[in-house]
């Protein structure tokens, strides 16, 4: 009965967790930001660098792993030895949640560093999208919109 639990458990973080997963691609929007004017600028890549880009950190990682290792702790020994295991449970959990994640969430980004036509040199960072390439080089647009701004070929 507990195996079941503890499986529906992990199985219940695993969606929570890649449900908080949001895109930081150049070509993804949030709701926000559709329908509203954005400036446009141009400007020609001065250099690239991969980086990487942390992860979220959402109470649902750490909420998650907390219940899960709490059900885990409180079926080890009897008594008050069953409360002491599920609170050890449940910290350690909630720490494993949390780094789990953290990991989960982590993307490979790019900073794309850009001499626009104005003359200002301006570094951005996205997330790599798969069939996109960026060269030095290579003419871009810059998109801003309440803030955000993405670079696009």
């Amino acid at each position: 009965m507990r195996k079941s639990i503890c499986i529906a458990s992990l199985t219940a973080i695993a969606l929570a967790v890649g449900g908080c997963a949001s895109s930081l691609t150049g070509d993804t929007y949030s709701r926000d930001e559709a329908r509203a004017v954005q400036t446009v600028r141009y400007g020609t890549i001065e250099s690239l660098r991969p980086v990487k880009i942390e992860g979220t950190k959402t109470p649902i990682g750490s909420g998650a792993g907390a219940i899960v290792g709490g059900v885990a702790g409180s079926g080890v020994g009897g008594g008050r030895g069953s409360a002491v295991a599920a609170v050890i449970g449940a910290v350690a959990g909630g720490m494993l949640g949390a780094a789990a994640e953290e990991g989960i969430t982590r993307t490979q980004g790019v900073e794309i560093t850009v001499r626009e036509d104005d003359g200002n040199i301006r570094a951005y960072v996205q997330e790599v999208e798969p069939n996109q390439v960026f060269r030095v080089g290579q003419r871009v647009r810059i998109l801003s919109v309440s803030g955000t701004s993405r670079v696009t070929p």
